[in-house]
């Protein structure tokens, strides 16, 4: 799968319209001569055939060697090393908070099924599950920080202070606010309806006959049989909020992989855009091979089922 993926990423980059020499020379290849301009595509190893570049490209990945960033003119792990750390903060702040409320928030709403509650929080969590999230970054972003002054704009931290943690968090309110609530109510309601199903087994019906309350029916029983399958979704659920986090650094300005990843497109930056593909790649397969490990091992059943369904086909 990721041979797939670089060599996607790799021929649908050289096809699309524009000039990586921009991001090499800036405004500074658009004055150069024909004569200048084919030295400088040799140089960079641009005249070669797309089957050329790619082999090339694969032996130096074999050597260790992500190649130079034309943007920025340093080499891609250098470039990488000093940004990777905002995103691994703004994406685990925002995976634990979403988790940390979405879990209660699913017992909550199960527990009072068809109340007029839950019915006005299934309704609200729906429409802030489908607002976009650079729509909603740019609606915060006017009212907390335009209107009231209260926030900053944008970035990891102010200039000068980034070994402040007090100053990091505060610029992580808004960008981890807008993954919280693209992404809580999609997951809570997943884990809410996974809690009503399992409140309509044989078992739950006999712990009421014998006088356990609802609550800690849920509590003890319910939720820690439907345990597995949260595990599991907590796994699957990594590379879509780091999905997230790209398209919220990007609105907010934050210096991290998503606007790398967004520069290394828009300038054609050959290298890194290879680099970040390839590294969000392996991110995404990695959690889905974890998520199918972990939940067969914490329940032994996803496995029964599973060859009990190739022995019926």
């Amino acid at each position: 799968m990721l041979i797939l993926l670089s060599m996607a990423v790799f021929v649908m980059a050289r096809l699309c319209p524009g000039d990586p020499l921009r991001a090499y020379y800036g405004d500074g290849a658009e004055h150069m001569s024909t004569a200048e301009r084919e030295a400088a595509r040799e140089r960079l190893g641009l005249n070669d055939s797309i089957a050329v570049q790619y082999v090339r490209w694969t032996e130096n990945l074999a050597a260790g060697d992500l190649g130079l960033s034309y943007q920025y003119k340093q080499p891609v792990t250098a470039v990488i090393g000093d940004v990777w750390v905002n995103t691994l903060i703004l994406g685990l702040v925002s995976y634990v908070v979403t988790f940390g409320l979405a879990i209660p928030l699913a017992m909550f709403c199960a527990l009072r099924e068809d109340s007029l509650t839950d019915r006005i929080i299934c309704r609200l969590g729906t429409v802030s599950t489908n607002i976009p999230s650079f729509f909603l970054a740019l609606l915060l972003i006017l009212v907390f920080a335009v209107q009231l002054k209260i926030l900053p704009v944008g970035g990891a931290y102010s200039l000068g202070k980034s070994g402040d943690i007090a100053d990091r968090a505060v610029h992580l309110v808004l960008p981890s606010a807008v993954l919280v609530l693209e992404h809580l109510w999609y997951y809570a309601y997943m884990f809410r309806n996974k809690l009503v199903e399992e409140t309509r087994r044989d078992y739950v019906l006999l712990c009421k006959a014998e006088g356990i309350s609802r609550k800690t029916i849920m509590r003890k029983h319910c939720f820690r049989n439907i345990l597995p399958s949260v595990l599991v979704i907590m796994a699957i659920s990594v590379p879509h909020i780091l999905g997230g986090t790209y398209v919220v650094e990007t609105v907010f300005g934050y210096p991290g992989l998503g606007t790398l990843s967004f520069e290394a497109a828009m300038y054609q930056d050959y290298n890194m855009l290879m680099t970040l593909s390839i590294l969000t790649g392996g991110v995404v397969l990695g959690c889905n091979m974890l998520a199918q490990v972990l939940g067969q091992w914490i329940d032994p059943r996803m496995e029964y089922e599973k060859k009990l369904k190739e022995a019926v086909l």
